[in-house]
């Protein structure tokens, strides 16, 4: 290999480390500037500051809750009547409902207090994660949750003042447009093994229980059962979603791509698929009353602005 040659890799791969560095500062610029805006009060706050915060993250697992025990129902009723068991089905069914928009919307705010809360949980680490790879692959999946509620939230607004969506949304619209990007096989490809990962993950949280270290229920042993059984659901299904996307990607067709409803369909078509689909339908409903649960027992903490960016740093931000 000549000189030369070696001299223009080197030089490819120094501007690439320029181009790396140059974005992780702005994403730590932008990071900060959000977390500024969140927890801006904290520094000299009152348990007022605190206590809508928290309202806040509580109304957004109600809104949550609300959303997955409308999925469970339809999930039970399509069984008999036809129909879909999604998210945005069950927000289309409150629609059909009196005084629907209005509820729709209410929903929408809740979900807005969701996003809120995952926001503050990923970026601003309002649970407190210590600085390790796992910590922080956490925190990106609960920024990815963000933006998938974000985009719940924007349907349930739309709907509500009679916008309408528009074009294909759901499990499908998101692999059409991550196809139709630069490497698009790849990114669909990723969002699936994350869905997949996420809902194992999910899955294990509920077995090996440690969603109790925010909970406080003590010696409730039903609500514990429930909690564990929805968490479990919820990872399966999350799974065989991932499953799904990933396959999109591997035939670059984004109509392979499955919803909520997609998986219930394929549980059916096991063998004693009937009874899997009830059992995992009603583990829907206990996955919105997990989301419940923590609406009344979470440990919910205002994230410290001194945990995030630094003495230095808060100084400099309260200066501007």
């Amino acid at each position: 290999m000549s000189t030369s040659t070696i001299w223009r890799r080197e030089s490819k791969l120094r501007q690439k480390l320029e181009a790396l560095a140059s974005y992780k500062t702005f994403i730590a610029e932008k990071s900060e500037l959000f977390c500024w805006a969140l927890v801006r009060k904290r520094g000299g706050g009152t348990r007022d500051d605190q206590s809508k915060f928290e309202w806040l993250a509580r109304a957004g697992y109600s809104a949550r809750g609300i959303v997955f025990l409308l999925v469970a129902a339809l999930a039970v009723f399509s069984s008999f009547g036809g129909g879909k068991a999604d998210t945005k089905s069950a927000l289309d069914a409150v629609l059909e409902q009196p005084f629907g928009r209005l509820w729709l919307g209410l929903i929408g705010l809740g979900l807005l207090g969701f996003v809120a809360w995952r926001l503050a949980q990923s970026i601003a680490n309002a649970d407190n994660h210590d600085h390790s790879v796992k910590s922080y692959l956490i925190r990106a999946a609960l920024l990815g949750s963000a933006a998938t509620y974000m985009g719940l939230a924007v349907y349930a607004f739309q709907e509500s003042f009679g916008f309408g969506s528009g074009g294909d949304g759901g499990e499908k619209g998101l692999a059409a447009w991550a196809m139709s990007q630069p490497f698009g096989r790849f990114l669909a490809g990723a969002i699936g093994v994350g869905l997949v990962v996420g809902g194992a993950v999910t899955t294990l949280k509920g077995i090996t229980r440690r969603f109790e270290r925010y909970l406080t229920l003590g010696q409730s042993r039903p609500l514990l059962l429930v909690c564990v059984y929805g968490l479990v659901s919820r990872g399966i299904v999350f799974v065989i979603v991932g499953i799904f996307f990933c396959y999109a990607a591997f035939t670059i067709d984004p109509g392979q791509a499955g919803s909520i409803s997609d998986a219930l369909a394929f549980v059916r078509q096991l063998p004693f698929g009937a009874v899997l689909y009830l059992v995992v339908a009603i583990g829907l409903a206990a996955f919105g009353i997990y989301n419940l649960v923590e609406a009344r027992y979470r440990t919910v903490s205002t994230p410290k602005l001194s945990m995030v960016l630094g003495t230095g740093r808060i100084s400099q931000l309260r200066s501007n």
